[in-house]
């Protein structure tokens, strides 16, 4: 009988207790530190349906799909095509020396990423030679792209790292010629109107599905043997895949806008 009352308690509305079948939740319970609304508060909306892809890797159903194996009208080649075959893309060779670079047409601020590149196999080269390239978010950010498999390098500089700052926490790569993902969380900077940071960019990185950046934050701009530092710029720039004069091959990349994150101001002190 007890359990029979409890049951039929739970699906009755008693004070701020609301219908099961109308809008489960609670109406008499505290405010919750964004001064918005009440724990389990019953008037808040509910998050929005995603269809999750059919496999590891493949894009939700409201992923803004980059490359599919079929077309790179998404991005500007600046330089060199970048030649299409069997379903990837690949950096073209250098003519007369000069990079080309592929940048987004879109531009982006926050944003999940998910992207699978391939190094070219046998290696014929060693270090930074081997297999680089590399994702720019907002053409100002970069994480590394590189054959990290056996390959002795300076370790802010191998797969995985924050280039010029942060190495991965571990070297998961996979072999020569195999293909390897990235999923990645990228938060911009945040400037004030006179241009004063805010709060730093930063990035959660998984490779081969391991954890190697960890909510790490961006010293700045990224810059070959320098210092990084900020400089101010607009919420949403182009994502750039860099030339580095290796044949490294691309596939399946998609991207999530993500919404605004409150700052810590408004949660009243109760999170920094």
């Amino acid at each position: 009988m007890q359990r029979m009352l409890m049951a039929i308690g739970a699906v009755v509305s008693i004070g701020g207790i609301a219908m099961a079948q109308d809008k489960p939740g609670f109406r008499d319970t505290p405010m919750l530190p964004d001064g918005k609304w009440r724990v389990h508060d019953s008037e808040r909306p509910h998050p929005t349906v995603v269809t999750p892809g059919p496999a590891a890797g493949a894009a939700p159903s409201d992923a803004i799909m980059l490359f599919d194996g079929r077309s790179l009208d998404a991005w500007t080649a600046q330089g060199a095509a970048w030649q299409i075959a069997g379903g990837a893309f690949t950096v073209p060779p250098r003519a007369g020396g000069k990079e080309s670079a592929l940048v987004t047409k879109q531009s982006f601020g926050d944003v999940q990423l998910h992207l699978e590149f391939r190094s070219p196999n046998p290696p014929t080269k060693s270090s930074q030679d081997r297999g680089n390239s590399g994702i720019w978010f907002m053409q100002r950010y970069e994480i590394q792209i590189l054959d990290g498999y056996q390959n002795p390098t300076y370790a802010d500089g191998t797969v995985g790292a924050i280039y010029a700052w942060k190495p991965p926490l571990v070297n998961p790569s996979r072999k020569p010629g195999e293909w390897q993902s990235y999923d990645i969380v990228f938060e911009r900077p945040r400037f004030g109107t006179d241009g004063a940071l805010l709060r730093p960019a930063y990035i959660t990185a998984f490779l081969n599905g391991v954890l190697v950046q960890n909510r790490q934050p961006w010293l700045g701009t990224t810059v070959w043997r320098q210092v990084a530092k900020y400089e101010p710029h607009g919420d949403a720039a182009p994502i750039q895949l860099q030339d580095h004069d290796s044949a490294v091959s691309f596939r399946n990349i998609w991207v999530r806008p993500l919404p605004e994150p409150a700052l810590s101001h408004d949660f009243q002190g109760a999170v920094k």
